[in-house]
This record gives C-alpha cells, sequence and structure tokens, in this order.
C-alpha cells in the first residue's frame, strides 16, 4: 500500500518490478531467445538471412553454412550474455592507481 502520492506510486512500482525481475530473471532470457529463433524462421522463409550484431571480423555467411544459422543465433545469445556478465564484473572492480 501507498499513500496515494504519485512519487510514492511510483517508487512502489519501481520496488515491485526489481522484486518480479529477480525472481523471473530466466522469463526474459529464453522469451528473447525464442523470439529471435522465430524471427529467424520468418526470414528465412523470406529467402533473407539472419544479421550478426557483433562485429567480429568472420564471414557470416560462411559460418551460417558450417555451423548452421540456429547454431549461430544461439553461440552470439550466449557471448552478449558473458560479454554483459563480463562488463558487469569490470563495472564493479575499483580502478587502483599504483603509480
Amino acid at each position: 500500500m501507498t499513500c496515494g502520492d504519485p512519487l510514492c506510486k511510483r517508487e512502489w512500482h519501481r520496488k515491485k518490478c526489481a522484486e518480479w525481475n529477480r525472481k523471473n530473471g530466466d522469463y526474459f532470457t529464453s522469451n528473447y531467445l525464442q523470439r529471435k529463433l522465430d524471427a529467424l524462421n520468418g526470414a528465412r522463409s523470406k529467402g533473407s538471412h539472419g544479421r550478426s550484431r557483433f562485429r567480429t571480423g568472420l564471414p557470416h555467411g560462411k559460418v551460417q553454412e558450417v555451423i548452421g544459422i540456429e547454431q549461430l543465433v544461439i553461440i552470439e545469445y550466449l557471448a552478449q550474455l558473458l560479454l554483459k556478465r563480463f562488463q558487469e564484473v569490470i563495472r564493479v572492480k575499483v580502478a587502483v592507481r599504483t603509480g
């Protein structure tokens, strides 16, 4: 319950959303990957190929041929999760000057 003040209501809503996100973290993770695979299947039926968000320098089309597009999407998704986690860890580290 809140006092009725809009700021109080907003803060209550923010806390409840944060709590829900903590308890249901896998909801968006699994949803995102499934939507990405569904979009890929839709694009493929139109004769198009999925595009990578990563600029690795690798020939994207050749990698798709070798390992398959679904596997490439999953690998890119895992790489995205690892990158996000790595950035979180780096952000937490405190920079220390030694000299």
